[in-house]
């Protein structure tokens, strides 16, 4: 047998068992020891396939993909720094728990470690950063049962217990282009495959008991889900909180805060509640369950911090593992977060327990929502920008929000609403590179998406709209132009002011409108309410890729929020006087 014909059976072996693993979507940024998988890929109807020129984009743009199937998307690359250019997004992956397939072409042994041109080391590159690293085998034609068997593993490293990346790296000798014209050469013979069987983990009887009774007792106790991504858990949580009469605080990635699940105990506000001493101390709880991530809000992460070990924290994750990074003791309970609610429910009789404790929290969030939604005065900012879009956004469509400083103005404004709203953010790593492309890859597969970000956030991955332009995306992409990064306003630097703006403030000054010319997007810039409220009107009817420019001052940001704060703090401690 030739080499290209070992060559073409081996690419066909591995490409066809990844699509019989579920494998859907292949994102393929053009080059040259990559050609047997590209075009390999391209061969297959069943598999979508994305060109993206520049790797990081790449990488970004499939990570939005998987973020919205939760189903393993392949990365492919050719050899060298092409495959150094997947690693944030890799980390981002890792951190946040998405399923991505990592594919690098790489020269044969022979040519590795002796100065041959494209050729770095690439195996285990990323380090602990992927699940799963395996260095394949050069093809062979004995080799082409193990060649589909490590297709079927790594789609079944990177979806066992928590998701994440998973590398394969693939040594390839030229001649590089395949023989598709080789008769039956996609009726090889389906070999049994490693495959999961695994159903939900559930507590223990005893563990039941020991939630059920802390659940309704007289303490005073909180449900606390920070970011998730399970649709399902929604109901769940809200249903056994109503049972037993408790308070939710729910973080905007929960899934909690959209959809027409019951939401009298929700409480969304908490973070503006939090900013104020007293109040902190009146609100202290007894006990906290808490499900998914550690919430955005720095003032809960600081509160918690204040009481030390005097809270009992119980964290609820389905498989093991370890984020808490509060540093207080926290007890972790490895179930799933299904049936742990739906196991302690059952346990429950109907009927909600209300009692003072969640009164307080339901008036308090009330007062809050009341004075952050206030209507804002004539000058425009970020805050009530997050309130008119979740006014506006389409039901059944998903808002992905940037880092910094917009995420944190979608805590304290996108409040509950009975619209379908999936609320993304990457916050495995918490960076603000390539963001424009993961709510690219969201929009790929179908589903009406909102791109919410900042200025700097929007330059740092302007090379990623180019796939927008070339595949006609829809997108909806509000920037929150303030000149530059705008949390570190709220940081100790911003008080001393030599050499603020150089080494944090970094203003751009940069006139987008003819950056998104280039890419083939309409472009509006809004300076006043009503021209936003319509320009977000319009984008909707739009077809293709929408750029609302919405022009703030940096220097007023601070002193709105804080007002905001002051204000919630006083209407409460009033209700005492």
């Amino acid at each position: 047998m030739s080499h290209t014909e070992v060559l073409t059976k081996y690419m066909v072996h591995f490409v066809g068992q990844l699509a019989s693993s579920g494998v859907e979507d292949v994102v393929i940024s053009p080059g040259s020891r990559s050609t047997p998988l590209a075009m390999t890929f391209r061969q297959r109807d069943d598999i979508n396939h994305w060109i993206n020129l520049d790797e990081r984009s790449a990488a970004f743009f499939a990570l939005g993909i998987a973020k919205e199937k939760q189903k393993p998307v392949a990365l492919v690359c050719t050899s060298g720094t092409a495959a150094a250019n997947y690693y944030p997004a890799i980390v981002e992956a890792y951190y946040s728990r998405v399923p991505l397939l990592v594919l690098t072409a790489d020269r044969p042994h022979e040519l590795r470690d002796v100065g041959a041109p494209q050729a770095i080391e690439q195996t285990e590159m990323y380090g602990k950063y992927v699940k799963w690293f395996h260095d394949l085998a050069l093809p062979e034609e004995s080799l082409l049962s193990y060649v589909k068997k490590q297709a079927a593993r790594a789609v079944m490293e990177s979806t066992s217990e928590h998701n994440g990346p998973v590398h394969l790296n693939i040594p390839l000798r030229e001649p590089l282009t395949p023989d598709f014209s080789l008769p039956e050469l996609w009726s090889h013979e389906q070999e049994p495959i490693p495959e999961i069987m695994a159903g939900l983990t559930t507590l223990s009887k005893d563990n039941v008991k020991v939630f059920k009774e802390l659940l309704l007792s007289d303490r005073n106790g909180l449900i606390v889900c920070g970011p998730q991504t399970n649709p399902d858990l929604a109901e769940a949580i809200t249903e056994l909180a109503s049972k037993v009469g408790i308070p939710v605080l729910a973080d905007p990635l929960s899934q909690l805060r959209a959809g027409d699940h019951d939401k009298r105990n929700v409480v969304e506000s908490y973070d503006a509640l939090l900013k104020s001493d007293p109040l902190k101390r009146k609100l202290q709880p007894d006990y906290i369950i808490r499900f998914g991530a550690m919430p955005v809000s720095k003032a809960y992460l600081q509160w918690i911090q204040s009481y030390g070990n005097t809270v009992e924290h119980f964290i609820v994750e389905e498989h093991s593992s370890y984020r808490e990074p509060s540093g207080v003791a926290a007890q972790f309970v490895w179930c799933h977060p299904l049936s742990f609610c739906k196991q302690v429910s059952a346990e429950i009789s109907e009927g909600s327990t209300e009692d003072n404790w969640l009164d307080l929290w339901r008036k308090m969030n009330i007062e809050a929502k009341e004075h952050m939604l206030a209507a804002p005065d004539e000058r425009l900012n970020e805050g009530h920008a997050v309130a008119y879009l979740s006014d506006a956004i389409p039901d059944d469509s998903v808002l992905f929000v940037g880092n910094s400083m917009p995420i944190r103005d979608v805590d304290s404004f996108f409040v509950s609403t009975p619209k379908k709203v999936t609320i993304m953010a990457n916050r495995g790593a918490n960076g603000i590179d390539g963001v424009i492309s993961t709510a690219l890859g969201i929009a790929a597969t179908g589903r009406k998406t909102t791109l919410l970000l900042g200025d700097v956030s929007f330059f740092h991955d302007l090379n990623g709209l180019l796939i927008a332009k070339q595949r006609s995306l829809n997108l909806t992409i509000v920037v929150i132009n303030n000149d530059g990064g705008g949390i570190f306003s709220y940081l100790p630097q911003a008080e001393k002011s030599e050499h603020f703006e150089e080494l944090f403030g970094t203003p751009l000054g940069i006139d987008f409108k003819g950056v998104t010319e280039m890419y083939g997007a309409s472009h509006k810039r809004v300076t006043d309410w009503d021209t936003y409220k319509l320009s977000l009107s319009d984008s909707y009817k739009e077809e293709g890729l929408s750029i609302i420019e919405f022009l703030t001052n940096r220097e007023d940001h601070v002193a709105f929020h804080k007002q905001k704060w002051n204000q919630i703090a006083e209407a409460v401690l009033s209700w005492e006087e």
